[in-house]
């Protein structure tokens, strides 16, 4: 059996209009993430959820089933046309905790929505990555979530930073090995 393929949940702004900055990145982010063998999660609606979906499905290494949509509603037919796999939770918000349990987190700008994902995802041990626009996550880029050491072995611990999909694709290639190691030894 091949190994399971990590999952990497890409949070922002839900009202990232075409053509923006965070939907253009989100966008070269989810066709990255593919081509380095992730599968990816968002909250499975528009904006930077349907932007790095679609750009998943523009991959050549796409395969069905690499999209994952962790939707806040009861109702499928909400996702955007991009989610391979639709998960209707019913939960509002708190299908935001379910998201940041991904292997790991990106940010790309958003709102209160996607702060909130970020610090779960900081409880939970996770990788957490925010690209440096405008937004929660550039505004955590680089820093840490709070004073407590989370990993020992990790010195460097914080919400990384980063500028570009390639950039992202190659931290999270680079330092998701280390990240589980460590989250397995909680």
């Amino acid at each position: 059996m091949p190994p399971r393929r990590a999952i990497v949940a890409v949070i922002g702004d839900g009202t990232a209009a075409e053509g923006s900055e965070a939907f253009h990145l989100a966008e070269g982010l989810g066709e990255h993430l593919i081509a380095a063998g992730f599968r990816i999660v968002t909250g499975g609606y528009g904006g930077v959820m349907e932007a790095a979906c679609r750009g998943a499905r523009r991959s050549a290494a796409y395969r069905p089933g690499d999209t994952i949509g962790i939707l806040a509603g009861h109702d499928a037919d909400a996702a955007n046309p991009y989610v391979d796999i639709v998960v209707p939770t019913g939960l509002g918000a708190g299908r935001n905790v379910l998201v940041a349990h991904a292997d790991a987190v990106v940010a790309v700008g958003g709102g209160v929505g996607t702060l909130s994902e970020m610090a779960f995802a900081w409880m939970y041990g996770r990788l957490v990555v925010g690209f440096r626009i405008a937004g929660w996550s550039g505004r955590l880029a680089g820093q840490r979530l709070d004073h407590r050491v989370r990993f020992a072995d990790i010195p460097d611990d914080q919400v990384f930073g980063a500028d570009t999909p390639e950039e992202v694709a190659a931290v999270i290639s680079a330092r998701l090995p280390e990240y589980a190691r460590a989250a397995a030894g909680r």
